[in-house]
């Protein structure tokens, strides 16, 4: 899991030196569209920095300006601590704060913005966390003039697709491709699915990385959150997951690191964008 250790840091500190850089209101009548860049999804559109993680402020394709923002980051990153395998946690209680950003390349601190609930969390099956905010998108842009969210990709990126992992914690951007789908990751007791193996050089991520958006640097969409790496070449231990392909072969890829599927949420979404996860088809965890 690449949420921040402290012990992880001072290595890093002591690697790359101080940069870090190695490693609901009424509301207009519609939500400005993010601002154009040079490099789509490979700015700070969006991106949201944790006290131990990184994560995005996001919409849905249906989102309307009137809505609860949200933030998206790992099941993992959870103030309340990493979700056992097989739990999930639904409309749970939170006065999380979150640091947003501008849009621009280079990391403008923008301002801050708190969550009043867990909308849907867990680590079995993707490694996600949906927070509510207190405010509304528009109430957010007007607030904090040159903020915009990301819209979350209505479908899995396909191998090769250009990406970004943009960590609000480290103020920094890696960008790679897609290499590969993984039908299954384990880590410790934790299993997932249709994990997003990143290809090297470019996403060698670290600990403060977690929770990241995996950004198509085509579509400037959110296709996937980042989570995970293998370390120390361990097998299917924790911060050393392993790789099973669809006939239970095991293997382990020291050094590689990985995402998780986010667009499952819309397998769960109703028409007023809120998760069920008793509408049919839904494909999130229950």
């Amino acid at each position: 899991m690449k949420l921040f250790r402290p012990l992880l840091a001072a290595v890093t500190v002591a690697t790359v030196g101080l940069t870090g850089l190695s490693t609901a209101q009424a509301a207009p009548a519609s939500v400005a569209a993010p601002t154009a860049v040079q490099a789509p999804g490979a700015d700070f559109t969006g991106i949201a920095g944790l006290s131990n993680c990184s994560g995005s402020l996001v919409r849905f394709a249906e989102s309307q300006p009137s809505d609860p923002a949200l933030i998206l980051t790992n099941g993992h990153c959870l103030e309340s601590g990493m979700p056992a395998p097989n739990r999930v946690i639904v409309n749970q209680a939170s006065s999380r704060t979150f640091r947003l950003y501008k849009s621009e390349v280079r990391p403008t601190r923008a301002g801050t913005v708190r969550a009043n609930r867990v909308l849907y969390a867990t680590m079995t099956k993707t490694d996600v966390a949906l927070y509510r905010l207190t405010e509304t998108y528009a109430a957010i842009q007007s607030r904090l003039p040159g903020v915009n969210p990301l819209t979350l990709a209505k479908s899995a990126p396909a191998n090769g697709a250009g990406m970004a992992v943009i960590s609000g914690y480290w103020e920094r951007i890696y960008t790679c491709s897609v290499q590969a789908t993984i039908p299954e990751l384990r880590e410790d007791g934790w299993v997932m699915k249709n994990s997003i193996k990143y290809r090297q050089p470019g996403c060698e991520t670290i600990g403060g990385t977690s929770g990241s958006p995996i950004v198509s640097t085509s579509t400037g969409e959110v296709i996937g959150v980042n989570n995970t790496g293998n370390e120390d070449g361990g097998r299917c231990t924790l911060n050393n997951p392993c790789e099973v392909d669809a006939n239970g072969n095991i293997t382990v890829d020291q050094g590689a690191a990985y995402g998780q599927q986010t667009w499952w949420f819309y397998t769960c979404l109703t028409a007023s964008r809120t998760i069920d996860l008793n509408k049919a088809g839904c494909q999130l965890a229950k």
